[in-house]
């Protein structure tokens, strides 16, 4: 006779979980307890559950598995950045990153195991795309660099990116999930506006989140306001071109109020002249926005490069003298890999921290 399998119970909304403690013979509310030690509390054994019985633990056990995410390695930066190695249930590994500072301890998770969109400067775009990830696997991730951020540094989580591997809009319906609970009363109680969700640039889907008026902040990742230049080193431009962007985002700021972000790599003698700075400046007048100009990490793929400080410097002051919120952002965790574009498994091993 075949064994019966056992169900992800964190893939069971609240209500659905109360059904199968009703099929069980079980109060319901013994089921909203479960919950909140699985959202709440961050419980990754049926054994932690003091307030359950003995016996519904054994029946829960019998019945339902959690498949919490584990550290596989941590590598420590000069800079105090920590980047993780995760593994997941089925073995995959997935990266994900603490970036402290004085005012705040961010969290930058992954939201797929590699990635399909093959931008050419980015490392996690040259490996495959294997699955996207479950919302308890984003939010496991969440609380385990919150763990690690108190730990060492004495501080709580203030914020959360999702920049880590991964296109997160087209892992959609999870990537909100996760959200939800990390967001949500009976789930972790962050604040939205102190996450942020980075595409590449899926003009549908960023029209969908206006859909969905989302309160978490949205990233664009821009690094061109030219279809040409962008259709080079953003192959995903091509089928989202910039038109369609500008549509998109008008779309998503008319519902949801919510101003965006625009990343901006400035690549030397690719897109680091006056120009291309005339053409975001015109590009950002579309939607309330700012720009964040990131420092470029090389990788061994490409051969991109950082341009020099000085036009870095001339590019954001020309956007400031036309009114556009410039910020120029300094890489963190560069000596370990852990910096922006640089996240990509090279150890294939697995040595579990528990």
């Amino acid at each position: 006779m075949a064994t019966k399998s056992k169900i992800d119970i964190r893939s069971l909304s609240a209500d659905e979980l109360a059904d199968h403690f009703t099929e069980m013979g079980e109060k319901s509310y013994r089921a909203k307890q479960v919950y909140e030690w699985l959202w709440q509390k961050s419980c990754i054994s049926f054994d932690e559950m003091s307030n359950i019985s003995k016996e519904l633990r054994k029946k829960l056990d019998e019945n339902f598995l959690i498949n919490n995410v584990k550290i596989n390695n941590s590598q420590f930066s000069a800079d105090k950045t920590i980047k993780n190695s995760f593994v997941l249930h089925d073995n995959h590994l997935i990266e994900g990153v603490l970036i402290p500072a004085p005012e705040r301890m961010t969290a930058c998770v992954s939201s797929q195991v590699g990635c399909s969109l093959t931008c050419k400067f980015c490392a996690t775009g040259y490996m495959e795309r294997k699955r996207n990830l479950n919302p308890d696997e984003i939010y496991d991730q969440v609380v385990l660099i919150d763990k690690q951020a108190k730990e060492n540094y004495g501080l709580p989580l203030t914020n959360i990116v999702y920049m880590g591997m991964g296109e997160p809009l087209l892992n959609y319906s999870n990537v909100l999930k996760s959200v939800e609970r990390i967001t949500a009363e009976d789930g972790l109680n962050m604040s939205p506006k102190r996450i942020t969700v980075s595409t590449a640039g899926i003009a549908k889907m960023i029209k969908k989140l206006g859909d969905d008026q989302v309160k978490f902040n949205l990233a664009l990742s821009l690094h061109a306001a030219n279809d040409e230049k962008r259709n080079t080193i953003m192959p995903i431009n091509e089928q989202n071109s910039l038109k369609a962007l500008a549509e998109a985002l008008k779309y998503y700021f008319a519902r949801t109020k919510n101003p965006v972000t625009y990343e901006y790599i400035v690549f030397n003698d690719f897109n680091d002249e006056i120009q291309d700075a005339m053409e975001l400046a015109k590009f950002c007048k579309h939607v309330p926005c700012k720009v964040n100009i990131i420092e470029y990490n090389p990788i061994s793929f490409a051969n991109y490069l950082n341009a020099g400080e000085d036009k870095i410097e001339a590019f954001a002051d020309y956007l400031r003298n036309q009114g556009v919120i410039t910020n120029i952002r300094r890489s963190r965790g560069k000596d370990i890999d852990a910096a922006c574009g640089q996240l990509a498994i090279k150890d294939k091993s697995t040595t579990v921290i528990s």
